[in-house]
């Protein structure tokens, strides 16, 4: 047996196809110095029963990037390596059997369009046409996408093991890890049964292993294993070793070719969890008993399609245990929790179609300190607070696991779980008619219900208007010709004090915060690229005092992003006190004259300029008004202790009752927004975008000799011009813009909405994007060109513009 150094620039730990692709990645990267560790033998974790369909559309651009960067990879590695991968770039058809499945099989393929992948809509004879065995007497219609594929994952695996081999990496089976060294909050060394490995990174890419290993040292990694069952079949007539892939969504099954014969799997409404008090020692390339029983009904369904299954001889039920998440997306990136200990786990049954990108970006990661592009969806910093409780996670990934083939609805919030995190108003809420949402375990009001008129506060999902537009465009239009108030306690909110504490942030800050205290300052913060990696509202309390505001979702993400990049050396703490602060949102051109009625203090345009925060006493409670609006009207957050929530609320409420105040909720928000063109991080902005781009710059100081993380970027952009910026477009009301609509400019496709909605004061559809261009973009060429927008594969006439639809002078705002 070979003997395992002593040293290493990076380990991996773990053999999957996750673990190997890394390691060839990283050794590409000319990180030869990176060793692979399998306790047992490559792919005997879980990659050894994979099913090996390789999809790659989704509904996020990056992650399908990533996607088809694996198929780009699937496609050359044989040659590379002299080892056969079983790779066959068939193609794969998706089905649809009723006219919803088939609007959301159109809108897919628009996604597809924007993303610039090829997919072509079929009849269902031209599908049959494709996969003959298949009964098509219930198919409306059918997707194709000819570079979709399959792969024999144990092969594939072992083809990136001997590629990382031959670029310079080390692999040893056989070598379990005991345990991190660390010193310090520092990763020193690796501990082995058969040594020490002195290292700078880790890389766990143990699948379904991760959650209970990464937890040993304070990461915290949600995932669960679920059993997941397959049927390979004998061979057969009439089966072509061409066949496409196939996945059958409205009867929960997908299938592929091998050996002449089908594999046939599902995803079945009641999952199973596995492994609920920890995996057994000691497992590995090992299978569960086969579930008949649990799998009949999905054979009930796949006969339905295929008939000649019944015939058929079965080879092998398999049931193997496979690691999901609780939202149904992989895990990658470097731990907020330790330094330098990076994750590639929980890839929800496609693994193998996620394994050569997910370890090209890994590896760039583990390299760089940064992703490729952006992988929000898949970062494993999008979790929080109720991701720690096993029991939390495993209850809303059987859910999560049970919707892998139904509807994905536009607006669909999930039901497990709930409630976990509450406003102090919650009940107060929920009996005034609040439909709840929820965002990282917070209850949150997305629209209310009006019990007089025979509205019911529960969402009824479509492609269509849903049943909530009329209630939203209430409080829409109360927002714009009254006050609403918005219960906005779920806010991530951070402080960062001490002597220090100015000089952190005016490096950390892409904006100016050194201001009088009192001040309130909207900035991002950027990445070296000059991308916008945080979105936020300081406001400086102290001298040496800062109060961050960010949104629900976001708060593991930009605390940590804040922590690490608060230069070495300087004396300043950062805190999240999201939980002792409660946030009411009073918003419109009626409210400061409810303010005055609840405050003695002075709340003038004069004496309270919009821009500024202080404290105010209303009913006995201090609370920290912030003169700023997400919704462009007059208005105020109010931060206050959670103790003083209702009663605050109901002071308000009561002042209000004279000046049409109502309760309004997150849908309300979107809609507000959209019409005044504020950008949504994840959405309009992030990583991939910046300032200048997204029409942002006038936030960035260049002007003042301030340096900052990513001015040099940003001085770029400024002086070069960019090569895509942001453009809103409306198009007629009766038109559903959801996002991902495929933007064209004379006829030629140049990018994609990022966000899509109704203005209920404009009465347009609306949505935002990027228009891209190679040599260059600027405002005069976005508004010179004809826009069409594809919707569900169907192009309408869009209308561009670069200014806000509403109040562009900010006169609402400022009054």
């Amino acid at each position: 047996m070979t003997e395992l150094p002593s040293t290493a620039k990076a380990v991996i730990i773990g053999g999957g196809i996750i673990g190997c692709s890394t390691a060839y990645h990283l050794a590409k990267l000319g990180l030869t110095d990176t060793v692979l560790l399998e306790r047992k033998k490559l792919t005997s974790g879980t990659t050894f029963h994979a099913a090996g369909l390789v999809g790659q559309l989704r509904s996020n651009a990056n992650i399908t990037q990533l996607l088809g960067y694996s198929v780009d990879l699937y496609n050359k590695i044989e040659e590379e390596t002299g080892l056969g991968t079983g790779w066959k770039m068939n193609g794969g058809l998706r089905l649809a059997c009723n006219e919803e499945r088939w609007t959301e099989v159109k809108r897919q393929a628009t996604t597809a369009h924007s993303f610039g992948l090829e997919m072509e809509l079929l009849t269902p004879k031209e599908a049959q046409g494709l996969w003959p065995l298949m009964d098509i007497s219930d198919v409306v219609g059918a997707a194709f996408m000819p570079t979709d594929g399959q792969a024999n994952p144990s092969d594939i695996t072992q083809a990136l093991a001997k590629g990382a081999r031959m670029a310079g990496a080390k692999i040893f089976e056989d070598t379990k890890v005991t345990d991190i060294e660390i010193d310090n909050g520092k990763i020193k060394a690796v501990i082995t049964d058969r040594g020490r490995i002195e290292c700078e990174k880790v890389i766990c890419c143990a699948g379904q292993w991760t959650r209970m290993f990464a937890g040993r040292f304070g990461v915290n990694v949600p995932l669960v294993s679920m059993e997941h069952q397959y049927m390979v079949t004998e061979a057969f007539e009439g089966v072509p070793s061409n066949l496409p892939t196939l996945r059958d969504p409205d009867r929960l099954t997908y299938y592929k070719e091998e050996v002449g014969g089908l594999v046939m799997g599902g995803y079945e409404p009641n999952p199973i969890p596995w492994a609920n008090d920890g995996i057994p020692q000691g497992f590995h390339y090992t299978l569960l008993d086969s579930n008949f029983e649990h799998f009949e009904p999905l054979m009930e369904l796949a006969l339905g399609r295929v008939p000649a299954l019944e015939h058929a001889g079965i080879k092998t039920l398999t049931n193997g245990p496979e690691s999901f998440t609780p939202d149904g997306n992989f895990i990658i990136g470097e731990a907020p929790e330790l330094a330098n200990f990076f994750v590639g786990a929980g890839f929800n049954a496609f693994g193998i179609a996620a394994g050569g990108g997910a370890g090209m970006a890994l590896a760039e990661w583990v390299h760089k300190g940064e992703p490729p592009f952006d992988l929000w969806s898949a970062d494993i910093r999008r979790f929080g607070r109720p991701h720690f409780d096993t029991d939390w996670v495993r209850t809303r990934t059987v859910e999560a696991y049970g919707k892998h083939y139904t509807m994905a609805w536009p607006y669909e919030e999930h039901d497990s779980g709930r409630p976990c995190r509450k406003s102090p108003l919650y009940d107060v809420l929920r009996e005034q008619g609040a439909c709840f949402g929820e965002k990282l375990g917070w209850e949150r009001p997305n629209w209310y219900a009006d019990a007089s008129s025979g509205e019911v506060p529960k969402d009824e999902y479509g492609f269509g208007r849903q049943n909530w537009f009329d209630a939203v465009g209430r409080e829409h239009k109360a927002a714009r010709e009254a006050a609403v108030l918005f219960d906005q306690t779920s806010f991530a909110k951070f402080t960062l004090k001490g002597p220090d504490a100015l000089k952190a942030m005016n490096w950390i800050c892409a904006n100016n915060v050194d201001r009088p205290v009192g001040a309130l300052i909207y900035t991002q913060m950027l990445n070296d690229k000059g991308g916008i990696e945080c979105d936020l509202t300081v406001g400086r309390v102290k001298h040496d005092e800062f109060y961050i505001v960010t949104g629900t979702g976001f708060a593991t993400h930009n605390f940590d992003w804040i922590r690490r990049n608060i230069p070495e050396g300087l004396n300043c703490q950062l805190f999240d006190i999201t939980s002792s602060n409660a946030v009411l949102s009073l918003m419109g051109p009626e409210a400061r004259n409810i303010l005055t009625k609840v405050t003695r203090d002075d709340v003038t345009n004069e004496g309270f300029k919009f821009g500024t925060l202080r404290t105010i006493g209303i009913a006995g409670c201090p609370v920290q008004a912030l003169r700023v609006t997400y919704v462009g009207e007059l208005g105020w957050e109010l931060h206050l202790p959670v103790e003083y929530a209702q009663t605050v609320y109901a002071a308000l409420t009561e002042a209000g009752r004279d000046h049409g105040l109502i309760n309004a909720g997150y849908r309300a928000i979107e809609t507000l927004r959209l019409e005044k063109g504020y950008r949504a991080w994840g959405a309009e902005i992030g990583p991939d975008h910046t300032s200048f781009e997204s029409g942002l710059g006038w936030a960035v100081k260049l002007k003042q000799n301030i340096d900052f993380n990513g001015r040099a970027a940003a001085e770029a952009q400024q002086a070069n011009g960019v090569k895509k910026l942001l453009a809103g477009f409306t198009v007629d009301p009766d038109i559903v813009l959801l996002g991902r609509e495929t933007i064209y400019r004379n006829g030629k496709r140049v990018g994609w909405l990022t966000s899509g909605g109704y203005g209920h004061t404009v009465e347009k559809s609306i949505g935002y994007g990027y228009v891209r261009n190679p040599d260059g973009v600027d405002a005069d060429y976005v508004l010179s060109g004809d826009y069409e927008l594809e919707v569900a594969t169907e192009r309408v006439k869009a209308e561009v513009h670069m200014r806000p639809l509403y109040d562009p002078k900010m006169e609402r705002v400022k009054a």
